[in-house]
């Protein structure tokens, strides 16, 4: 679905990093200089590529929902620096609204960046229409975009019993599978938000065995620190048990 230089956009380990990680939030001090949301909102509509950006990227400190439609709609600008912090800014400024755009441009934008704003917005929308298409992304994009595929699935946890019941086969997958480990670490984490939500079933016990196994057995000291931390999170019997047990065999 994507092109070569499209896939090696986001595959070094500072892109794995949150989307917002470099728009830093308003201090007291930087308040007084908040921007106009009435100027940040004519601009959004400006000729100027920059100055469309520079709107949509006040939209991710200012919570306003006429600003929706305008974001909305600057997902599919031609500028990728438009149409990424359009997609920040919706994550900022949810709206049920914007999840089926949200969607479709997940799926032919062919800018990663784009992309991973864009499944971050997804989650931030708390929509069970987004469950398929994080799915989707957790299991078939690049690295960076798969990272907050699985963090936005965990937002299912928010959104009912059927939606986290359906989100976290494809978690547990990735979990498994996944080459990279910050990828991983991110669906241990997620699995224990989920499996807060739940009864003691069989979709919480298949969970519960993907995160011992994970504990228990994946290379990486990350993913096992994450699966345990998820372990002790949720305070299942079974998963509080090996890990005392590892702990005093000196397993770590």
């Amino acid at each position: 679905m994507y092109d070569e230089d499209d896939l090696s956009l986001l595959d070094t380990e500072e892109e794995l990093e949150s989307p917002l990680d470099q728009i830093e939030p308003f201090s007291a001090e930087s308040e007084m200089a908040k921007p106009d949301p009435e100027l940040m909102l004519e601009l959004l509509e400006n000729p100027q590529p920059q100055q469309r950006m520079l709107a949509a990227r006040a939209f991710c400190d200012i919570e306003d929902e006429r600003a929706v439609p305008h974001l909305i709609h600057l997902l599919t600008d031609n500028c990728p620096l438009v149409r990424v912090s359009a997609a920040y800014a919706i994550g900022r400024n949810p709206s049920p609204k914007a999840v089926e755009p949200l969607i479709t441009q997940l799926n032919k934008d062919f800018n990663g960046y784009v992309r991973k704003g864009v499944v971050w917005a997804l989650g931030n929308c708390r929509d069970r229409r987004s469950l398929v298409p994080l799915a989707d992304a957790l299991r078939t994009d690049i690295p960076a975009v798969r990272l907050w595929a699985a963090s936005g699935l965990a937002q299912m946890a928010e959104v009912g019993y059927e939606s986290v019941v359906a989100a976290i086969p494809p978690l547990i997958e990735s979990l498994v599978q996944d080459p990279i480990a910050a990828v991983r670490s991110n669906c241990a984490w997620a699995i224990g938000q989920l499996c807060k939500e739940l009864p003691s079933n069989v979709v919480y016990a298949t969970a519960i065995d993907a995160l011992i196994q994970a504990f228990a057995e994946d290379k990486d000291l990350g993913v096992r620190e994450d699966a345990k931390a998820s372990l002790l999170g949720v305070g299942d019997p079974r998963g509080l048990q090996l890990i005392e047990t590892l702990e005093l065999e000196g397993w770590f």
